[in-house]
Parts: C-alpha cells; structure tokens; sequence
C-alpha cells in the first residue's frame, strides 16, 4: 500500500475520498500505511476520525477484526496524532486526553504518533484508576485474535519497570565488585561512566541498540586496524584500547557539563566492561520516561552509598514535604548548597516543570474550548479548516514549551536558569549531575564546591528558595583558612557569569579573592557565636537568600532549643520570620546512617519593610530598656572606677561587676522581650510521629501531607508569601486572535496571533 498525493490533496482510503493535503492528515495517512504494510492490518478493521459513543473522537482506530468493526464494537486500539516538528518528543502532556479517553472506553492499547516517534501503551483494566504501562513496539494485527494473545505479546514487549531498572544497576554494580574487587563507591563512579557512555550513543544513533556488545566488538575491528594506527604515528600520546578510546569520546560529549575530570580513565577490566555493555543492551535509557531511570538511580544509590556517604541521602517524603510548604514557583530560582545526590533539586525541578505542564494541558483545553464550540459546526468545510490549521498552530507554539533545548521554552529557563547547588564532595556533586540528567535535566547549575563559598551563579542574595539538608555536627576549625585554590579561576565561565549577572557577579567573587588568607569562620557573623558546620549554613542561607525569600532546612533538634546556642535563633529572629517548625522522628534517617533527633526549620528572609521595621523595633526597645537602667548602670561603674581612700575592697568590686552583670542580663532579655511584643506573629509548631518512612526504610503512613495541607491554609490567611497564579486566555476577533498573558489576576501584555 502507498500514499496517493494529487497537488493539494491526499487520499484518505478509510473515508474513501480526497481531502486537503495538511501536515496532520499526512502523517495519519502515513501510520495507516505503516500499519498495512508493517503490522497486517487490514482497512476494514481500521477507522479514521471516528466518533465513540457520540462522545469521544479518534484520529486512527483498530478493531479486532471487520465484523467487530460493523458492530460498532469498541476499538481495541485508539491512536492520536499530532503533527509536531521532526525533533520533539512526545511529552506525557501530548497524549493524557487520547489516554483518557481510550481508558474511558475500555481499548486494549493507546499509541500517540507524532513526527518523531510513536509510544505504545498497555491500559491495564485490573486498576483504579487505570493504569497505563508502556511497550516497546505496537502489536501486530494477529495480536488481536483474543486475549491470550495480547496478555503474552504484552509480557514479551513491555518497556522496563522502575524495580526492573534498578536491578538491571544493582547487576552491573556486581558484576564490578566481583570481578574487579572495587569498593561500593568506586564501582559506581565505573557504571557512571558506562551509563553515560550509552546515553551518549543513544543521542547519536542511527539504528536501535548501537551501544551493544556485537556493536562494540565490530566497531573495535575498525579501531584497531584503521583509527588506532593512525593515533600511534600522529598522536601518540591518545594511543589506547577501544574501551578507553570510547570514554574519551564520553568525556568530549559531556565536557561543557562538568561530569568527568578530563584524566578520569576506565578502571575496568576489559570483560567487565563487555558484560555491563551486554547487560543493558536490551534497554534503551534515552526512550525510558525520566520517572523510571530516575526514581531507579535514586534507590540505586541510597543502596550504594550507605554507611561512608549516608548523610548525604533525604528520604523522598521528608524533601516532598518541604518542597510542598515552600512551594516553588516556576521562574524562582531554587538552591541546595549541601545538595548531595542532588534530591531537593531534582524534586523542586519536577515539582515546577510539574506546574508548566498543568498551564500548558490548561491552556490547550481553553483554546480547543474556545475555537471548537457549537459556532464551529456551524462554519463550512473550509472555515472549519482554517480554523483547524489556527489551532494546531497554537498547540505546536505552546508544545515547544516542553522543549529543553529550545532557548525560548519555559522548560530551558527552568533547567538552565532556576537550578543550583554545591557539594563540596566531587563524587555527590557528579552524582547530583547525573542523577538530574536521569531525571530530565537541570544539571548545569551544579558544581563541586565549598558550599559556604561563592561559586559561579551561586551568591548572596540571589535565591528565592532555598532547600538543604547541611552535615550535622561537624565543625569548621579556626585554622581553616581561605587559600588561592578556593579563587574560581575559569576566565570562560566568569565572563558567561558576569555577561548574565553584571557586577553583582563581580562583587561576589570578592568573597573569597579578597580574604585569601583569612579564616573561613570570619566571613560569617555567626563564627564568632560557633563553629558548628549546620550553624554556619543557617546563616549561609539567609545570605543567599532575596528579601522576602524562603528556606526549608533540616537540623538536628539542639539547634533550636539548645540554650548554648541561644545567641544562634537571636541571630536568625533578627533576619527572618519563623513560618514552621516541625519535629520529625528520628528513624527517618535511621535507614541513611544518621543517629541524631531532627527537625525541619523553615524561615522567611525578611523583606526590606519587614527588615526596616525590625531595625525600628529594636533600636527603640534598646534606647528605652537603656534609658530605664541607665542610672543603676551609671551608678555601679562610678563606684568600679572611683579612686578615692574609701573605694571599695577587691571583694566589693567583684560583687559590683557580678550586680552589673545581672543588670546587663536582665537589659538584653527585657529589650528581646519587647522586640518580640511589638514584632510580633505566630510560629506553628509540629511534631509528626510517623512520616513516611520507618527505620528500615519501609513505606509506612506520613502525618507530614496532611500538616502541608494544614500549612498551605495558614500561609494563605496570613499572607506569607504570595503563589504566581499565571495563566493566558484568548479572545477572538473576527480573523484575530490575541493571547493574554494574566498574573495574579492582573493582565500583564497580550499578543496578536493571527491578522487577515
């Protein structure tokens, strides 16, 4: 079967007449012919533009046979089309209405088609709600026959799982320790590279399975007899096995991104690297939703890197709620300076590419509202197909939005621009990269560094969130000083900085350049309070903060009710607003390695008002409380300073420096107490026993959703902070339509789409 075209028109076989000749009708006419020649089909099993229950409407549908087809029968399979440019993936956006609706009938299978790919679903009917699960080809016309047939062909073609994922790396991580004797952590840093090396081949390809055992073998012929030779006479120096010669190659793709050091080598003996290579050729990571291999890597590594590297991991409840209470919007900028394997990030990432998605399906469901009503029917044929033409214009405009790699997309501005974290361990910050990339990106805000040290886009006061779990209990020595190593020397990057950031960039840099030399205890006012390494981060983060932004911060328990540490919340109380403060059990770090009680702080940074009416408050509470025992003061140190025969004896003078003491106590709690009276707002309080996680890890109830929901009434009533309600609408105009842009109720611009 071929396509039949005649200028501008196409046939259609299903309908058995000619219609114009559009991009979409292309491309369906296209996947029917696939369909025949491929899979078997025959036409008159299959329908075009088919109307279901006078409800429901399928680009392509595929009954199991013509007679169920005569009878009106359900479809066993509903296909939706969307003609989108050649590199755009199919997003989960695209096809939630087609699988909804193919749920709602009861279909076996969904497939969503577009230029680029076709994605193939199981609906599985045993579930409430239903439940999709993705396959790797689409089933072939005998398929059909009967149910036995469709449960084996699913068995045999189902795309791989989460758990199936994270075991196919727990093999690998074995095959490693057994063969080559590496520890946990090293034998990850070698499945890395390898997980890279095939995403790396997987972006490139031409032909599925290119990253496969028989491929790398007939390839490594090539090497050695054409390439190898040609690198021992020119450039000796790169002479090296084909393995090797690979990485390389890894190394170059991914150079921008700071994953591998530029003398990092394969570690690995050469039948290892076969029998990973071997291990996950059946899979293909770059088809493999973000969901599965993300989750996977995660679970993955809180396996790997328990015990040395445990701090590192917050169990996924604990950083869900706290990304709930904060609620991240999209265009805020969100930083972790003790990211670790980088959770907060990729799930405050998730969370907001969460909210696009939302507006974006919204806003397709108020144009396809607006365009295709009741005034629609009525237009003639080719009205309608002006009209159609309009609208899928628009989809394609807004689906670009889903985009990463397109500069103008909002998923771009999020992962390039809203991401960024620290850790100045340089396996966790090359596992945070790679753990985001699992996840669908946002990696390149993440570097290896001293968290309490400017780095690149990550300086004070910059950040609308702040979300961190900083290492517990350590503490920063006097001696440490700050040495020219700490001084960020890449002239390329400092230039792509101050090019964004102009000469706030500059002056962050400053930091360290101008205190080479000095302890690093001094750049921080609560240095001189205590050297404890969570101390220092509370204050870290304030610093980064913007006013009026919001941080959420685990801390051992001591911190807020230890009364050494008292001088530490007068600190923060004279910075930031205490919105919550929740204690949660301390077996949820049990199973990271962690022993110590927590909590979860979470303060608002003051904004400049709120900061200038405090400075109000408390230079008038310090001038009256002043003024009151200012003569009690006077006093007591015209007796300590008095030179007169009759002065008092060593042993009046101490009773009078210990009086004066007192009253010096007694002037900072009363000037405290009247700051807090007339700065004065309620702190909520919280103590869950249960949160999700128990000390073995297990799933077990979490007392921390509800206390978010409980939250997000008390943040609204008391105004804390304000959530970006952002949506467009459409209004129409004869042949114009203008796209509004809307922000908290308030209209902000609009744009003309289309003139006559």
């Amino acid at each position: 079967m071929q396509i039949d075209i005649n200028g501008n028109k196409i046939f259609a076989p299903l309908k058995n007449k000619w219609v114009t000749n559009t991009a979409e009708e292309k491309l369906k006419q296209e996947f029917i012919v696939r369909l025949v020649n491929t899979y078997g089909y025959s036409l008159e099993q299959l329908g075009q533009d088919i109307e279901i229950k006078k409800r429901y409407r399928a680009d392509i549908a595929i009954w199991r046979s013509e007679n169920d087809k005569n009878k009106n029968s359900i479809p066993s399979i509903i296909i939706t089309v969307e003609c989108k440019a050649e590199h755009i993936k199919i997003k989960e956006s695209d096809y939630s209405i087609g699988y909804s609706f193919a749920s709602t009938i009861n279909a076996n299978f969904f497939i969503a088609v577009n230029l680029k790919e076709a994605k193939v679903f199981h609906i599985k009917k045993d579930n409430a709600p239903k439940k999709i699960e993705k396959l790797s080809d689409i089933p072939k016309a005998d398929v059909l026959f009967d149910d036995k047939r469709i449960d084996k062909y699913i068995k045999e073609t189902k795309s791989f799982t989460r758990e199936e994922f994270t075991k196919l790396l727990t093999r690998c991580h074995n095959i490693i320790r057994n063969n080559d004797k590496l520890s946990p952590e090293a034998a990850f840093d070698e499945i890395s590279k390898i997980l890279f090396m095939k995403i790396m081949y997987e972006r490139n390809a031409t032909e599925e399975m290119i990253f496969s055992k028989a491929k790398f073998q007939a390839d490594e012929k090539n090497y050695e007899q054409v390439i190898r030779p040609k690198l021992k006479k020119e450039v000796a120096f790169l002479d090296q096995d084909y393995m090797q010669y690979l990485f390389d190659n890894t190394k170059s793709a991914f150079e921008n991104d700071g994953i591998f050091e530029s003398k990092d080598q394969i570690k690995i003996k050469r039948n290892s690297f076969e029998m990973i290579v071997e291990e996950l050729e059946a899979f293909n990571l770059s088809d493999t939703s973000d969901d599965v291999k993300g989750i996977a890597f995660e679970q993955f590594l809180g396996k790997t890197f328990r015990g040395e590297l445990g701090q590192f991991f917050t169990p996924r409840t604990i950083v869900e709620f706290m990304i709930d209470i904060l609620d991240p919007q999209e265009g805020e900028t969100v930083c972790d300076p003790c990211c670790g394997s980088g959770g907060f990030l990729i799930t405050a990432f998730e969370y907001i590419r969460n909210k696009i998605d939302e507006t974006i399906k919204n806003e397709i469901k108020e144009i396809k509202y607006k365009f295709f009503n009741s005034e629609f029917d009525k237009l003639s044929l080719k009205k309608q197909q002006e009209v159609d033409i309009k609208v899928r214009l628009l989809i394609d405009r807004l689906n670009e939005e889903f985009e990463i790699k397109n500069k103008k997309s909002r998923y771009y501005d999020l992962s390039h621009n809203c991401i960024f974290g620290t850790d100045a361990n340089p396996r966790m910050a090359r596992t945070a990269k790679m753990n985001m990339i699992m996840h669908g990106d946002g990696h390149g805000g993440v570097h290896h560094n001293d968290g309490l040290l400017n780095v690149n886009g990550i300086f004070e006061n910059r950040f609308d969130v702040i979300l961190t779990n900083p290492p517990f209990g350590s503490r920063v020595e006097k001696t440490l000083k700050i040495t020219e190593s700490d001084k960020f020397t890449d002239t390329e990057r400092i230039e792509k900085y101050r090019s964004i950031y102009g000469a706030a960039y500059d002056e962050a840099l400053k930091q360290v350049n101008d205190n080479v030399g000095k302890s690093l205890l001094d750049l921080y006012e609560t240095g001189s309070m205590s050297t404890l390494t969570e101390v220092l981060f509370i204050e870290r983060c304030l610093n980064l903060l913007k006013p009026g932004g919001r941080v959420g911060i685990v801390l051992p328990e001591g911190v807020l009710n230890n009364t050494n540490l008292q001088k530490i919340r007068d600190f923060v109380e004279s910075k930031a607003k205490i919105v919550l403060i929740t204690s949660i059990p301390q077996e949820v770090f049990i199973a990271s390695g962690a022993t110590v009680k927590p909590s979860l702080l979470f303060l608002k940074k003051f904004t400049q008002e709120e900061s200038s009416q405090w400075e109000m408050i408390a230079a008038e509470a310090h001038q009256n409380i002043n003024e009151k025992y200012e003569p009690q003061v006077k006093l007591i140190l015209q007796k300590l300073e008095s030179k007169d025969e009759g002065a008092q004896t060593t042993i009046q003078k101490k009773h009078l420096k210990f009086e004066l003491k007192k009253i010096e106590e007694t002037i900072a709690q009363e000037i405290k107490n009247q700051i807090k009276k007339n700065f004065n707002y309620n702190i909520p309080i919280a103590e869950v026993e249960k949160a999700g996680i128990s000390s073995t890890g297990s799933v077990i109830e979490n007392e921390l959703e509800p206390l978010a929901k409980e939250f997000k009434k008390i943040r609204e009533v008391n105004k804390l902070w304000q959530s970006i309600d952002k949506y467009f609408s459409y209004e129409i105009r004869n042949n114009e339509i203008e796209r509004i842009e809307v922000e908290n109720g308030i209209r902000l611009n609009s744009e003309i789409f289309y003139t006559k």
